[in-house]
């Protein structure tokens, strides 16, 4: 059992299927910083006992399974949890690529069956300090025991992140920097209460009337975005509609108040988001129109079958991960034109400077300007016939 990731064939690491391109990468300097400074400790931790989050396309787990390669005393399973699915599906697919084991890999959702008993925790920092939270309480409730060593690149950290592990956690250090990466080390976790979870964060928005939960990673918390809401105030100049799909729901905002205002309309929420889609759930479920939406975890729309959307509803996300990129956008309006039937709509609000509607042209078909802010532009797009 050597712990040494250094014969890991990172290079061979690919996103699929999540989006690709030449400036979008499987791995980076902070996933063999977090390897190698935890070699050591790895090598003499049992495999059920450690645990990875936010891991990506799979370069800790898959690399810490290599480490054990040969090693006829390895047994259990080491467990992983990805906010995003379509990370969950790469890592899967990576595995099978470089030819690696996946049995020993347990995917749990963010809680105790995660975290119990585990004695190191390995962290890729999210961005948001809400997810970082998140994690590090539940780490602190459950795996108290536990050090959580967290990497990220030095130019996505903040002096925020070591105040919000200190909630959890009564020391964290950082490490020395390395190819501009660095890591925080957690130890000590603290007490926590055990009548009360940090998450979801509930708020009401009076505009609206209805109250918004969010978990840690869910986009924009527990508050309405300003491109959501001004979709909103032009979505009811949409067509009618028996079958709406929310695409990358976030928290359900979008479609609870499609369930207020279009009470015969079967409405479908769905995300690849973990966070977003137990957001989801409780926002509907508060609002008393969880008989009438569907929360889905999925990736864009691979479960849904083509032509069956009468109007497709998306404020799609332009970041992949810390890079601005247009990718995962466009990805969505193909799984869109393909999921509308001939005749439907499809409606996107967007940052007016990414200029989607030449693509929403191509793709989906004739395509007019509902809306214009400062920010803002939203569209709605007819499926060609």
């Amino acid at each position: 059992m050597t712990g040494d990731a250094s014969a890991f064939p990172f290079e061979q690491l690919r996103r699929f299927p999540d989006v690709e391109a030449e400036n979008l990468f499987a791995f980076d300097a902070a996933d063999r910083l977090l390897l190698d400074e935890t070699a050591e400790q790895r090598a003499s931790t049992p495999l059920e006992q450690i645990v990875v989050i936010g891991d990506r396309y799979g370069a800790l787990t898959l690399a810490a399974l290599h480490d054990r390669v040969g090693d006829t005393g390895t047994t259990g399973a080491i467990r992983v949890f990805q906010d995003g699915l379509s990370g969950q599906r790469a890592l899967a697919a990576n595995a099978a690529r470089l030819g690696i084991d996946a049995t020993p890999i347990r995917e749990l959702p963010l809680g105790e069956s995660l975290l119990n008993q585990a004695t190191l925790v390995l962290l890729q920092l999210p961005r948001s300090l809400d997810a970082l939270d998140e994690i590090a309480d539940a780490v602190a409730r459950y795996a108290p025991q536990a050090t959580l060593v967290a990497g990220g690149r030095i130019k996505h950290l903040s002096l925020g992140m070591n105040d919000v592990l200190l909630r959890s956690f009564g020391s964290v250090q950082a490490s020395r920097a390395r190819q501009k990466s660095r890591l925080l080390t957690a130890t000590d976790a603290r007490e926590v209460s055990e009548t009360s979870l940090p998450f979801p964060r509930i708020t009401r928005d009076a505009e609206l009337g209805i109250e918004i939960c969010a978990f840690g990673a869910a986009f924009a918390g527990a508050k309405v975005d300003p491109g959501t809401r001004l979709l909103l105030s032009v979505i009811d100049g949409a067509a009618e509609a028996s079958r709406i799909i929310d695409l990358g729901c976030g928290t359900g905002v979008i479609a609870t108040v499609l369930a207020q205002r279009r009470p015969t309309a079967s409405i479908i929420a769905t995300d690849q988001s973990a966070a977003a889609v137990r957001s989801a759930t409780e926002t509907v479920g508060r609002a008393g129109v969880g008989d009438r939406v569907t929360v889905l975890r999925d990736d864009g729309l691979d479960s849904q079958p083509a032509e069956s959307a009468d109007l497709i509803v998306l404020n799609p996300p332009f970041h992949m991960g810390a890079t601005v990129h247009v990718g995962i956008a466009h990805k969505l309006f193909e799984h869109a034109a393909r999921v509308l039937r001939p005749g439907g709509e499809l409606w996107v609000v967007y940052n007016s400077h990414l200029g989607y509607r030449p693509t929403l042209e191509r793709l989906i078909g004739p395509t007019k300007q509902v809306a214009r802010d400062r920010v803002f532009t939203v569209t709605s797009s007819v499926r060609a016939r």
